[in-house]
């Protein structure tokens, strides 16, 4: 036992002596250059080449970090065999992402990719202001080096964009409001926001097939003509007007615009903005990929029709300054607070150079008298695509009883469909009477279509007794409107009381 250990002693001693004539003769310097001279000679005959992209990048966070988290993520590119999951914050879907130091294969544009997550645990940390996750995360990409051109080009960029529409799509939708007129928030923002959650799509939208498809193909070949915007040198942007009659869905088509595109909505209340200063501030602030909405705009403002304009001494639109639009319909001047944006400020807003200072945005006016707008709002650029919100026709109809009954149309008798079909476009009823009509019997579903049918039949002969004419009275739908605008805003309906007031006092003299 005793020469055992005397063994072990001098084998000890020996390895001591050539670990120490090592060092002797190769230092510490020398062992760091050889293996440094060794990883080039490597890398030389090696045809991959790697990089590191850490979550941490100094004190700051790594935005390609989260945006190829994001990207490897998304169902096409996952195919690894162990995955994690997650769920942000304001997001409306779970989220995949790779497990620990696993790896998988993603291909662009024909060209195998290698990412691998890297996850070590982080060596004791000393004093930090900003104290440090304790696993250090990256990913290691491996390409090999006569793709390295192509992937720094092309690959990491389109990685941010494929993550920048992820985040939009996962993330619930904004509805803005501009309700302190053009003034800043402490966060310097002037536009206050709420969740956006209507449930409108083209799916449930009453109107004609062939019409939703035609709007769908516009707005898909909108988002997806960056390069066409730009070869042609256009602002990115889109006009659409929605007119027609109350209840014919002019709302609900906003909402299914949004929801079809995964954009936010900017919803302008142009009586609480006072000046074309504060107008163009409004749009500086909003955000790309968004819709920016104007309804009824015949009454957010007095737009005069230029061609209508009888008064001699009217200065042209094409002079220095242009009419002024005050706020509310049928109020008098905005001397006392009320708004001074001039029918150039609007234009400018949707089609001049301001109009530009973003991209992927869209415009939407809504009016119920098309008659009224002055024609300049209505050429193509400013407003491109004309869209008539008409009375609820068969085919919408058939919608409807599908939204709100579950009918299919193999589910009424032959004899009712024919019966509808012949009535509907003379009732000319809109989707919100009818949809009323459906929502007050749904519990009893052959009850709602014979009360449906015997409404539409109603209507039908009252709108032939009258000749066909089933409008109001311009004067009473005027009155109406303004009676809308002044249960949402104070000073209109002061404005409005004052004019009923003047009204009475010039019948009474009469």
């Amino acid at each position: 036992m005793k020469e055992y250990w005397t063994s072990l002693a001098s084998l000890l001693g020996v390895f001591a002596f050539f670990q120490t004539l090592l060092q002797t003769v190769f230092p510490p310097e020398l062992r760091f250059a050889s293996v440094k001279l060794f990883n080039r000679i490597f890398n030389w005959f090696s045809s991959y080449c790697y990089f590191d992209i850490t979550e941490i990048d100094g004190v700051n966070t790594n935005e390609l970090y989260n945006a190829v988290q994001l990207y490897l993520s998304s169902s096409v590119s996952i195919t690894g065999s162990r995955l994690s999951l997650t769920r942000a914050l304001n997001s409306s879907a779970f989220t995949f992402g790779l497990s620990n130091n696993d790896c998988i294969i993603d291909t662009f544009n024909g060209v195998n990719v290698l990412w691998e997550h890297v996850v070590i645990q982080r060596q004791a940390q000393t004093f930090s202001w900003r104290p440090l996750p304790d696993e250090k995360r990256g990913f290691t990409l491996r390409i090999k080096k006569k793709d390295k051109s192509l992937i720094l080009d092309s690959y990491l960029d389109y990685i941010m964009e494929k993550a920048n529409d992820i985040r939009r799509k996962n993330q619930d939708r904004l509805l803005y409001t501009n309700s302190r007129g053009g003034s800043l928030d402490a966060r310097g923002h002037p536009w206050e926001s709420v969740p956006f959650k209507h449930p409108s799509t083209f799916d449930t939208l009453a109107m004609d097939p062939e019409k939703k498809t035609e709007i769908m193909e516009d707005l898909q070949d909108f988002a997806n003509g960056q390069t066409f915007y730009q070869t042609t040198g256009r602002a990115w942007k889109r006009g659409y007007l929605l007119y027609g009659p109350p209840g014919t869905g002019k709302s609900s088509m906003i909402a299914a615009m949004a929801n079809f595109l995964g954009y936010d909505i900017y919803d302008l209340e142009l009586t609480e903005v006072h000046t074309n200063s504060e107008l163009r501030k409004l749009l500086m602030k909003t955000s790309s990929k968004s819709i920016i909405v104007i309804e009824d705009i015949d009454c957010s403002v007095n737009l005069t029709n230029r061609k209508k304009t009888n008064n001699p001494g009217s200065r042209n639109y094409y002079d220095s300054g242009a009419p002024e639009m005050r706020g509310g319909c049928g109020s008098a001047s905005g001397e006392d607070g009320g708004n001074s944006i001039t029918l150039s400020g609007l234009l400018n807003f949707t089609d001049g150079l301001w109009s530009c200072c973003g991209s992927e945005r869209i415009f939407v006016f809504t009016t119920n008298h098309i008659e009224k707008l002055d024609p300049a709002l209505l050429r193509s650029g400013r407003m491109d695509m004309h869209i008539f919100m008409s009375y609820c026709s068969f085919p919408a109809l058939k919608i409807l009883l599908k939204n709100y009954l579950g009918f299919e149309e193999t589910d009424l008798d032959d004899s009712i469909l024919k019966e509808l079909e012949e009535v509907i476009h003379k009732a000319e009823m809109t989707p919100a009477d009818i949809s009323e009509v459906l929502i007050k019997n749904r519990r009893n579903k052959g009850k709602a279509v014979s009360e449906l049918l015997e409404v539409l039949k109603i209507k039908a002969e009252t709108n032939e007794k009258n000749g066909g004419l089933r409008e109001k009275n311009g004067d009473d739908v005027e009155e109406e409107e303004q009676e809308k605008r002044a249960l949402e805003n104070p000073k209109q309906e002061f404005e409005f009381e004052e004019n009923l007031k003047k009204e009475e006092d010039e019948e009474k003299i009469k």
